[in-house]
């Protein structure tokens, strides 16, 4: 790694740990930090203009969320998904979201209709050019509808404790299958079409479908060892 990969990292001010956990993580949920990528303290904090001790807090909070892996006597790296990895957080999201959608289904209304319409919009104009952070940015706006609509503040909770690393899982997802134009927009429209019935059993169905789709795809690339 070097300082010029932290050229697009937020300005961090006050310089403080939080501020660059926020930095890091987004950088490698959105996968400007590679998988495997050796995170070094002294880069990290030139480029952000902070201290090393900062930095060597965040890696540390960083490595309790999963993003990083602390090596004794080497450092920091970002961690590599294992097949582990994307069969806990696939579980932990659909549970998560098949609660979101039976809520959602109860609960919808014109207004709500309208924002994933265009959000469906968004997904419709997507070019052969599409980059995967832009396609996973497009699909995490629709199922943040979906938590909002539900209106339960713990469940909104649990979907921002996790949020980063789908969107970590989603990206890999996206570089791997560059399948975004035949299933991004068809597979959001079928779930929302379903919500429009307003039926809260067939919503769960639909989000165990919709789901497992990319997680079936994701988990291709890491066959059972």
């Amino acid at each position: 790694m070097t300082v010029s990969s932290f050229e697009m990292a937020p300005v961090v001010q006050p310089a403080l740990s939080h501020n660059v956990v926020d930095a890091l993580r987004g950088m490698i949920s959105t996968g400007q930090l590679e998988q495997g990528e050796h995170l070094k303290e002294a880069e990290i904090a030139q480029a952000l203009g902070v201290s090393r001790g900062p930095v060597r807090e965040a890696l540390i909070q960083l490595a309790n969320e999963g993003f990083v892996e602390l090596r004794r006597h080497r450092g920091a790296f970002v961690v590599e998904l294992t097949r582990t990895d994307i069969i806990e957080v696939y579980t932990l999201r659909l549970a998560l979201e098949r609660l979101a959608v039976e809520r959602t289904a109860e609960r919808m209304t014109p207004e709500l209709l309208a924002e994933m319409d265009a959000v469906l919009e968004k997904m419709k104009r997507v070019d052969d050019g599409y980059e995967a952070q832009a396609v996973t940015r497009l699909d995490l706006e629709f199922h943040d509808l979906l938590y909002k609509a539900a209106d339960h503040r713990r469940l909104q909770s649990s979907w921002e404790h996790i949020r980063s690393q789908v969107e970590f899982f989603l990206n890999a997802r996206n570089d791997s299958f560059r399948d975004f134009l035949q299933v991004g927009y068809a597979e959001h429209a079928e779930l929302r079409d379903v919500l429009t019935q307003r039926n809260p059993e067939l919503a769960a169905k639909a989000i165990q479908s919709h789901l497992g789709g990319a997680y079936h795809r994701l988990l291709a690339t890491h066959p059972q060892q």
